[in-house]
């Protein structure tokens, strides 16, 4: 007599949906926090009785031991993008009262983040923070177990986690609008590592305001967000006649390109104009100043700690946007201007 395959576990999403309520709210119930109307408490624990849910260890772990401890997961890297999110979110959760501990991971793969989470949770976190700018990353957190209190920055998935990022594409549009503006017939790009979710953004953004702009799309330049590849694709375009316009995907890459074309006795921005992005605190020290597209990673920490704090029923319920974006601003120095005469 063949056995029948044991019924799947019930999990918090199966509760919010028998409910009618977020996954959000049954964790508010679950771990008795006022705010939470008498009805709706009420129907909630019906469907907890029904379904004969236990909640997950990990998640009850961290969600019923209320330290004052945030806990990150962060990319082992030195590159301004992360460390800087890393930094603003430090910032915002200090002015609330947390601290952070933070666990840096080589790769942010699924068993990394997922054995990453499970050693903060031993910590006795209040809650977690996910910083996922790799297209794997973004595919780990999506795996995390239903009910952890947890945030994503710098990702583009739309699932039930909160995500927090800056505005990439319509950073990209910004440069390439900015040098459209100057008169340049059309830009070309040096991109970041195909993995990398801004870097996908960014070529995305310029793509976008060229093809709006009824202009010529160039080829894009494959970087790996160094300044040596960008100096390599300097001295790549410094062989053409006919580029009056560079974007960089990031400032590091401008850099190196600065110095290509230094080499190769072309003027900036008489010759060709530059524009990256970041505004790395050495950009407005470069020759000549950098013109670039500044992140704002502080205001990413304050929303990131908004959303963890809302989760965790310290604050009330906002009803902002789960997947907000923070808009990026230009700042124009003097790599850029108007195209050569011809």
């Amino acid at each position: 007599m063949s056995q029948q395959p044991a019924a799947r576990a019930a999990v918090i999403k199966d509760v919010a949906r028998l409910a009618g309520v977020s996954h959000q709210t049954v964790s508010r119930v679950l771990n008795e926090h006022p705010s939470v109307r008498d009805e709706t408490r009420e129907r909630v624990l019906r469907a907890v009785k029904q379904l004969n849910y236990r909640p997950n260890a990990l998640a009850r772990g961290l969600a019923g031991r209320r330290s004052r401890v945030i806990g990150v997961v962060s990319f082992d890297t030195i590159l301004h993008g992360p460390a800087a999110t890393l930094l603003g979110i430090e910032r915002a959760a200090r002015h609330a009262g947390y601290g952070i501990s933070i666990v840096a991971l080589e790769r942010l793969d699924r068993s990394g983040v997922v054995e990453a989470v499970n050693r903060l949770a031993e910590q006795s976190v209040a809650g977690v923070v996910i910083i996922a700018p790799l297209l794997t990353a973004a595919a780990a957190a999506g795996s995390l177990p239903a009910g952890v209190p947890a945030v994503v920055v710098e990702s583009d998935m739309a699932g039930d986690l909160p995500t927090i990022s800056v505005d990439q594409v319509a950073g990209a549009r910004l440069a390439v609008e900015h040098l459209l503006g100057l008169g340049h017939e059309t830009v070309w790009h040096l991109s970041g590592p195909k993995d990398w979710l801004e870097a996908r953004d960014r070529v995305d953004g310029w793509r976008a305001a060229l093809e709006e702009a009824g202009r010529r799309v160039p080829p894009v330049l494959a970087g790996d967000w160094s300044p040596r590849s960008g100096y390599e694709a300097g001295r790549e375009l410094a062989e053409r006649g006919d580029v009056t316009a560079v974007f960089c995907a990031n400032d590091q890459q401008a850099l190196g390109m600065l110095r290509a074309l230094h080499e190769r006795g072309i003027r900036v921005p008489e010759d060709v104009s530059v524009v990256g992005f970041d505004d790395i605190p050495e950009a407005a020290y470069l020759s000549p100043p950098l013109t670039t597209v500044r992140q704002d990673f502080d205001e990413v920490g304050r929303r990131c700690m908004a959303a963890l704090l809302e989760l965790l029923g310290v604050d009330r319920p906002l009803g902002v946007a789960r997947h907000p974006r923070v808009p990026p601003s230009l700042v124009v120095r003097a790599s850029s201007g108007p195209p050569p005469a011809r």
